[in-house]
């Protein structure tokens, strides 16, 4: 009883979208590396402090 180690096994097969064991928030800010308060709309991912500093630089606009 030979085994082919060629083989994929059944985690990995899929290729697609598997966290290999890990769980809870994956994404970081892109300026400070927080993990808590993120604003990940628009694929912006900054926390909310760091928004808060760069976003009339982006281009956002305050309203009253």
């Amino acid at each position: 009883m030979t085994t082919d180690s060629t083989e994929p096994t059944s985690e990995s097969a899929d290729g697609g979208d598997s966290n290999d064991g890990r769980t809870g928030n994956q994404r970081v800010c892109r300026d400070t590396g927080r993990e808590q308060g993120l604003i990940g709309k628009y694929d912006i991912w900054l926390c909310r402090q760091s928004f808060r500093e760069m976003a009339r630089d982006m281009g956002f606009r305050k309203y009253d």
